[in-house]
């Protein structure tokens, strides 16, 4: 198993954006994201620690301008904080390893698949295709992801 941790190096890295919403908790723009609609299959990892979150399966159109999941790929991997900025009351989802802020879960997804929706930055993740992830070290999770979808 690999031990998934928020990495300087990653950090470094980041673009303006990035940074600003995985450390500063930021959030982009609705419809701008680069994974918004990415649809081939694969996982999405988090940008900083490459932990496992979600399953290119578990994704879904629902035109809120971000990328949307049903569920994580690997629960433990993702963590849910009460937020009550911008006077709202929300449920924040953060990286459990990296602690990147990943954007928030809603009750208003759809329900035959769970009734979640998991609405999240592009800017917060990195898309492996299927055909890497072995390559990549998520050879676990291969057969989480569909080929046809």
């Amino acid at each position: 198993m690999t031990a998934y941790t928020k990495d300087p190096d990653a950090i470094a890295r980041l673009t303006p954006e990035q940074y600003w919403v995985t450390q500063e908790s930021g959030t982009e723009r609705p419809g701008t994201g680069e994974l918004l609609n990415e649809k081939r299959p694969g996982i999405f990892v988090d940008i900083v620690s490459g932990e496992p979150l979600f399953a290119s399966s578990d994704k879904y159109e629902s035109g809120c301008g971000w990328p949307s999941f049903t569920k994580p790929i690997e629960p433990a991997h993702v963590t849910e904080l009460r937020d009550t900025s911008h006077g709202m009351i929300r449920v924040e989802v953060r990286s459990s390893h990296g602690d990147s802020h990943l954007g928030h879960v809603f009750p208003d997804g759809p329900v035959d698949r769970g009734g979640l929706r998991y609405c999240i930055n592009s800017a917060s993740l990195r898309f492996v295709p299927k055909a890497e992830m072995e390559a990549e070290g998520y050879a676990d999770y291969i057969n989480q992801v569909e080929d046809i979808r």
